[in-house]
């Protein structure tokens, strides 16, 4: 397998269940894949009651931006309109 050196930029929209709020997801992208995460939008319930939703850019390494995008379907997490930069 060969490394992919390049720098990329991912758009993705993504749900995350009320049963994760105690789980740092958005974080573990940062401090594990090594990727740069820009919140772009996010929707959130009173309170944080129920799901979220958040439009996200990842920026980093291909390989990088690929690997958190595993950890993201890992979890069983909805990701909606994953696409390069120009797509969105």
């Amino acid at each position: 397998m060969t490394q992919d050196n390049r720098f990329t930029q991912r758009r993705v929209r993504l749900q995350i269940p009320k049963y994760f709020h105690q789980e740092p997801v958005i974080s573990r992208l940062v401090s594990d894949y090594h990727v740069t995460v820009n919140i772009t939008a996010a929707i959130l319930g009173a309170n944080a009651n129920g799901d979220g939703w958040f439009d996200l850019e990842l920026r980093g390494i291909e390989n990088h931006v690929q690997e958190a995008l595993g950890y993201l379907n890992d979890l069983g997490l909805e990701v909606w309109r994953e696409t390069d930069q120009d797509g969105w």
